[in-house]
Order: structure tokens, then C-alpha cells, then sequence
């Protein structure tokens, strides 16, 4: 079963199907999702308030269904679960065209948000965990930056689709196209883990080789242990925190015309944030290799701390603003690069789906309570900063989880959990 290292590693086709598959999960499905509120509620006389709630439905069944996502991945073959998943996403997605009442939005966000989980949370971290053994972190950023790229291409298309086309046929041609797409990728180029092609994960040498295939990726604690760790609850409030203080993006637009700036420099400035997303991407995933993830995520909180007080006290400034949520971009790319190695870090690989669908529970939750709470503190207040200093806090209080969760790692080690 040896490899041969003048040939390219398949690690690296099973990353680019992913970036195909995740890009056009989170980028052509979920985040194209808000170009058709407007259009609907106009043409059916449903409020934004009712119909975006369907919003709050599908993330509630992803908090319910991500420990159940995670022991089917470690149960049953990948690809037929993927393939499933992507006919219950972007079927559910097709059939929103058919819809006239809201409660069908309620309904088909059920299928939507199962499938979802094994798209756009869960395969890439798993798959991507069984592959590589070395450049772990830059495959996460790499997958987490092809997907912002793809967003950004399909964002203007489906756009263009809905006014010309209407939103119905732009439902189905979206959610079709997306299936005709990823269920040839799956069966081409994905497979569950190195053993399946008679490989060692990407960066384990053959002097290794003394073990088994299974034995040389498994190594790590079982999710009962971890369950019972401090690092696995503080890892959990870490994911709880960056998704609420990444949530924060959706209201920049908002914050800045609040501010009495125009809707033009509004887009302009959320144009540097996408920006900000794929650099950080990259950059994270780079330094989570070469320094590893524990120094990356104070790196990356201390950034957000930068960008959260330059747009507390310098916010006059349009150059300042601009460079400080380009710089909140990483926080916003951190969510798929850091949090899953983070967790391969501390937990290793032996029932990492199961451990990481656990702890992305702090990413449903958040999902479900951030966007809604910042929306009502404005509200009540009729400004942003209360909210400011709020995500200060918490970015001070990840700092620590940081800490925290690497020092109960050291205890799961000493108590001989981890093998």
C-alpha cells in the first residue's frame, strides 16, 4: 500500500471535490437564500418577519440533527450519505418555487437544514481530517476560501436569474443545477478515508507505515471522554462565541448607514469583508500549520479586537472602517478553518465526527440567538455600540477558552484518554 510521492496525493482531489461540493452548498444554495425574500413577500403579500423566521426553523433542526450527523458519518459510506444529503438541501430548495403560503417554507426548511448539516458542516472537516495528515489547516482554508469564492461568483447570477426569470424558476434552476452537479462529484472523486484507495493520509511517510491504515489516523480520546473534558465545553463556547461575533457582519450595512453613510460605501465595504473572509481563510489555515491552532486562535481574536475598537473609536474614518472589517473578515473565516482544527487538535481523529458534531452544537445555538438579539438591542437603543462592546467581551472571553481548552487537553493526556 505504498504511495507514490511523484504522483499527486489523492488528499488533493478529495479537496477539490469538496470546495466544488461545500462551495456550492453554503455559496449557491444558503447564501443566495436572502435574494429571494424581497421578491417573494412582494409577489405573496407574506411580512419579511414571517417568512425569514423559516430561517430560525431550519437552525434549530441543525442544532437537533448535528449528533446524529455526526455518528452516521462514522457509520455509513460517505458518498451515499453526501448524495442524499444534497437531494434533501437542493431539492428542498428546487420545491420552495412551488410554494404559496409561508408555512411551506417552514416545512421544506426541515429537509433543507438535515441535509445542510452533512453538506455544508460536516463533510468538509471529517473529510478533510481522514486525508491529511500534514497541511491540515491550509486544506480547511483553501475549502473555506473556494467557498466564499464561489458565493461571490454565484451571488450576482442568481440575482440577474430572479429578475428576469422570477424567484420560483429561479428556485428550481438553483436547486437543480446544484444537484445534477454534486452528485457526479461525489461519486467521482470522494471516498471516506485513505484506506479506501490503499493510501496513508497525505503527510504520513511511510517509516510510519509499521501500523495499520486504520490505526495510523485513529488516534485521539472517544467522545464519552471528551465529553466529560473542560475542553470539550470550552471549545464549545468558543464555536458559541465566534459564530455570534462573525453574526455581527449581517448588521455592518445597517451599523454603517446608521452612522450616516451611504448604501454605496455600505456595499463597497462589504465587498472589503468578502475579501477579508477569503484572505483570512487562507492566512488562518497557513497558521494553523505553521504554528499551530492554539496560537492561531489568539492571533485571530486579537485581530478582532483590533477591528471591533477601530470601528468603536475611529469610526469617522472611511479608510479605517474599510480596513476594519476587511480585518473582521477573519473572524467571519475563522468558523470553518479554526473550529475544526481546533477540535482535531484537542481531541484527535479516533471519533472526531462524532466530537465535532457535538461542539458545533455552540455554532446552531448561536445561529438561532446572536442575529435576532443584536437586532433588537438596536432597536431599543437605536445604535450598534452597546453591541460593540458586547463582542469585546466576547472575544476576551474566547482568548480565555483558548487557554482553557488546551489545558484540560493536557489533563485528558495525563489521565491516559488520549491513545
Amino acid at each position: 500500500m505504498s504511495q507514490n510521492n511523484k504522483k499527486i496525493h489523492y488528499a488533493w482531489w478529495i479537496l477539490v471535490g469538496l470546495c466544488l461540493i461545500v462551495g456550492l452548498g453554503k455559496g449557491g444554495l444558503n447564501n443566495s437564500a436572502g435574494l429571494f425574500l424581497t421578491p417573494i413577500t412582494k409577489d405573496l403579500g407574506i411580512g419579511m418577519g414571517s417568512l425569514s423566521l423559516y430561517f430560525s426553523v431550519s437552525a434549530i433542526v441543525t442544532m437537533i440533527f448535528l449528533p446524529i450527523g455526526g455518528k452516521l458519518m462514522a457509520k455509513y459510506d460517505t458518498r451515499m450519505l453526501l448524495i442524499a444529503a444534497i437531494l434533501l438541501q437542493a431539492g428542498a430548495f428546487a420545491l420552495f418555487g412551488l410554494m404559496d403560503a409561508v408555512w411551506g417554507w417552514y416545512v421544506l426548511a426541515i429537509p433543507l437544514a438535515v441535509g445542510g448539516v452533512f453538506i455544508t458542516v460536516m463533510a468538509g472537516p471529517v473529510l478533510i481530517n481522514q486525508w491529511f495528515q500534514k497541511n491540515n489547516g491550509l486544506a480547511l482554508g483553501i475549502m473555506s476560501a473556494a467557498g466564499g469564492a464561489l458565493g461571490a461568483i454565484s451571488q450576482p447570477i442568481v440575482g440577474k436569474m430572479i429578475a428576469t426569470d422570477g424567484w420560483r424558476a429561479s428556485y428550481f434552476y438553483v436547486g437543480f443545477a446544484v444537484i445534477v452537479i454534486v452528485v457526479p462529484i461525489v461519486l467521482l472523486l470522494i471516498r471516506k478515508k485513505p484506506a479506501d484507495k490503499g493510501l496513508l493520509p497525505y503527510g504520513m511517510g511511510e517509516e510510519k507505515g509499521s501500523q495499520s491504515l486504520g490505526e495510523a489516523n485513529n488516534k485521539g480520546v472517544t467522545l464519552a471522554a471528551a465529553r466529560k473534558s473542560s475542553a470539550f465545553y470550552a471549545l464549545m463556547i468558543f464555536f458559541f462565541l465566534v459564530t455570534s461575533i462573525a453574526s455581527f457582519s449581517m448588521h455592518i450595512p445597517t451599523y454603517l448607514m446608521n452612522k450616516g453613510f451611504d448604501v454605496t460605501f455600505a456595499g463597497n465595504v462589504m465587498g472589503t469583508y468578502m475579501v477579508g473572509v477569503l484572505i483570512g481563510s487562507l492566512v488562518i489555515g497557513y497558521l494553523s500549520d505553521k504554528i499551530g491552532t492554539k496560537n492561531t486562535a489568539l492571533f485571530t481574536m486579537i485581530a478582532g479586537l483590533m477591528a471591533i475598537l477601530l470601528l468603536i473609536f475611529s469610526a469617522s474614518s472611511t479608510f479605517v472602517i474599510s480596513f476594519a472589517v476587511g480585518l473582521f473578515g477573519f473572524i467571519s473565516s475563522s468558523i470553518g478553518t479554526l473550529g475544526p482544527a481546533l477540535t482535531s487538535s484537542l481531541f484527535g481523529n479516533k471519533e472526531y465526527s462524532q466530537i465535532y458534531s457535538n461542539a458545533s452544537l455552540g455554532l446552531a445555538i448561536s445561529s438561532v440567538v446572536a442575529l435576532p438579539a443584536y437586532g433588537y438591542v438596536f432597536d431599543f437603543t437605536g445604535s450598534y455600540t452597546s453591541v460593540l462592546y458586547a463582542i469585546v467581551g466576547m472575544l476576551l472571553i474566547n482568548i480565555v477558552c483558548v487557554f482553557a481548552a488546551f489545558r484540560g487537553k493536557q489533563n485528558l493526556e495525563q489521565q491516559g484518554l488520549w491513545k
